[in-house]
């Protein structure tokens, strides 16, 4: 995939869009071997002929989608802990960001999404790609407790409704890696109202005004 100069919704640097990300870029900002990034590939690939027939991301972010969606979750990589399996992704929806870091190499990654489309797609590009996942075909609240060394999810629910999604899956070990927009700050101070957390925040690489929230000793306030 070639540079695409001025791609409509990139992101901006100094009131000037960026060019669309490249696979190449992709590689040079992240490190991944050639497989890995043969692999995702694959994965983009078969994204985007999906995206013709369902709506599994917006088509108005394919046009810089190495950097609105691949980076977007391969910069948690770098975040995970030396023991971070297992590992579970809650409404992966197209596979972001739970099947980018299992093809970057996480283990024992759990992808929970119940649209059967998505699953459908997320099935076919793991077992395209030669990724080892769990695919739960269910809502987040009805899959049987696990303990997750680490939870993600990516644009699923405001924090505190978050957390209570993710608290079956929560031990006093749990890393909660949560990408969040403009409003992570007012996020997380509603999430204190209920939840005592240890937040601390490392900025997206691929929106200016995000955040990515990491939290452990994730607890509910006693009553």
């Amino acid at each position: 995939m070639s540079a695409v100069a001025d791609a409509p919704n990139a992101p901006r640097r100094r009131g000037r869009r960026l060019p669309a990300l490249t696979p190449a870029g992709f590689q040079a900002a992240t490190g991944v071997s050639r497989e890995t990034l043969r692999r995702l590939e694959q994965y983009y690939q078969l994204l985007c002929r999906w995206q013709r027939a369902i709506n599994l991301v917006g088509d108005d972010t394919l046009s810089d989608g190495w950097r609105r969606h691949m980076l977007d979750s391969a910069q948690l990589f770098p975040l995970l802990p030396a023991r971070a399996a297992p590992l579970i992704d809650l409404g992966s929806g197209a596979g972001f960001p739970g099947l980018v870091l299992a093809i970057m190499g996480a283990k024992e990654v759990h992808l929970v999404e119940r649209d059967q489309r998505k699953a459908a797609f997320l099935a076919t590009a793991a077992r395209a790609t030669g990724t080892p996942v769990t695919l739960h075909v269910q809502s987040a609240d009805t899959v049987a407790p696990l303990a997750a060394n680490v939870i993600t999810a990516r644009a699923l629910a405001p924090l505190p409704d978050l957390l209570a999604l993710a608290e079956p899956f929560i031990s006093p070990a749990t890393l909660c890696l949560f990408p969040k927009g403009a409003r992570a700050a007012d996020e997380l101070a509603a999430a204190r109202a209920r939840w005592h957390v240890t937040a601390t925040s490392v900025p997206s690489q691929t929106d200016p005004t995000g955040t990515i929230l990491c939290l452990r000793e994730v607890h509910r306030h006693a009553a």
